[in-house]
């Protein structure tokens, strides 16, 4: 892709527009591949899903299989899941507890630090020549942890992982980090593929609330969430670096009905002493977090079931890009490990009743998203002349809203979620990754 085209592109976002073809475009979706995911802090798991030595899980960071595991020191190690003997896909498994993996197809193993500890007929076939420590499993570049939450990255000179995250670390404090013992992962991550492309599934978490009262309107029909179409517009839409965003929604009055998001008395002296002054004005107010951290990190940390029976949980989710119309969803269930149980339980079957592969409100975005890409594959959409009929819309909170510099906390701070300052700066962050490299491009 030439650098004018991306110039093109820069002059339309600075306008408030996105051209319909880069949805479905792949000379865009590799050019994604190689300047974003390949340099990018990417989400592969949380702490909690590694309690013991020898316990693995299996991801993916975009196109590579990675493998997880804990050693007998308590540290976690992220490799690529490639023998180093052929490259064969060394564990099938999405998850388990072992001291060693052994390669399925020439018997290669290796131990928990991803050295390699066993050949067949080794001294036989490769003599005394061979250096087997030169031999282990490729390590992941860049591993880093925030609030549990481990992220991965291919770029041995990327920002550290906390850098990157900047002002979002407030808020993910907030959610992830507000009670003594942290969250946990209840149950397994649920994954299934959808027809999507993965930067408008990003956009719908980090800045898209005025899809919910449309898109959603059979919760409202069900009194799962309010009947006022405005009701996912009260709060602040909040901007954040390197294409980060949250939205902090409120009630019409600013306050919320249920406290700290109607979690029990018992946590709340927790929070307060884990949380600092303003986290707590902006928790004990908010009824729904919904964000993104970029490219492809999303969270949601609301309460489930009618009214009386609410539970709060938190999920996060990757939206892992297998194709420029393709995505494969993962999603994880969160909850703090103090609560109790039955408080657990119930908020775990309210979750599934809404979010995951099953749920409600999930079933409703992906037909929209599907709809997207079946309408942005056409000629007319993939004209590349960038005039002002073939783009996306942008406009909204383009001239009329202002900051709101009373908000408590980190970032550029909207008086309404109903706003595209989040997605604006999304994509501009987006396009400021393809055209890093081409700059020096002819």
């Amino acid at each position: 892709m030439k650098l004018e085209e991306l110039q093109q592109m820069k002059e339309k976002m600075e306008d408030g527009y996105l051209p319909q073809w880069v949805v479905t475009d792949p000379e865009i979706y590799n050019l994604e591949q190689e300047r974003i995911f390949s340099k990018t802090w990417l989400f592969l798991g949380h702490e909690s899903e590694l309690k013991e030595p020898g316990q693995f899980i299996t991801r993916m960071m975009a196109d590579d299989p990675i493998l997880l595991m804990k050693n007998k020191n308590g540290e976690i190690k992220a490799f690529l899941n490639s023998c180093s003997h052929r490259g064969t896909r060394l564990c099938t498994e999405d998850f388990g507890k072992k001291k060693t993996h052994t390669c399925p197809y020439h018997g290669w193993s290796y131990n928990l630090d991803g050295e390699l500890i066993g050949i067949v007929a080794g001294n036989k076939v490769y003599g005394e020549k061979m250096d087997k420590s030169e031999w282990g499993l490729r390590p992941v570049p860049r591993v880093e942890s925030y609030q549990g939450m481990i992220f991965g990255n291919l770029n041995f000179n990327a920002v550290p992982l906390e850098e990157y995250l900047g002002e979002m670390k407030w808020y993910f404090d907030i959610m992830l980090g507000r009670s003594d013992g942290g969250m946990e992962v209840r149950g397994l991550p649920q994954r299934w593929v959808a027809k999507a492309n993965w930067k408008m599934t990003s956009e719908n978490f980090a800045a898209d609330p005025y899809h919910v009262q449309t898109t959603h309107r059979s919760a409202v029909e069900m009194k799962l969430t309010p009947t006022d179409p405005l009701y996912a517009s009260y709060g602040h839409q909040v901007v954040l670096s390197n294409g980060h965003g949250i939205n902090v929604i409120t009630s019409a009055t600013g306050e919320s009905a249920n406290k700290y998001q109607g979690m029990p008395e018992s946590m709340w002296p927790m929070f307060e002493k884990n949380l600092n002054k303003e986290q707590l004005e902006v928790f004990s107010k908010v009824t729904n977090f919904v964000g993104g951290v970029f490219p492809n990190l999303s969270f949601l940390s609301s309460c489930s079931g009618s009214e009386g029976t609410k539970h709060n949980h938190l999920n996060f989710r990757v939206w892992r890009p297998i194709a420029p119309d393709k995505v494969e969803i993962w999603v994880w269930y969160m909850i703090d490990k103090e609560l109790p149980e039955d408080y657990k339980e119930k908020s775990y079957k309210g979750f599934l009743a809404t979010f995951g592969a099953a749920g409600t409100l999930e079933q409703d975005d992906t037909e929209n998203w599907a709809r997207i890409i079946e309408a942005s594959q056409g000629r007319m959409a993939r004209d590349r002349k960038l005039s002002y009929n073939n783009v996306a819309n942008y406009l909204m909170g383009f001239d009329n809203v202002e900051p709101d510099e009373n908000f408590p906390g980190p970032g550029i701070a909207y008086p309404t979620c109903y706003t595209d300052h989040a997605a604006r700066s999304m994509h501009k962050y987006w396009l400021e990754l393809l055209m890093k490299e081409s700059e020096g491009e002819g």
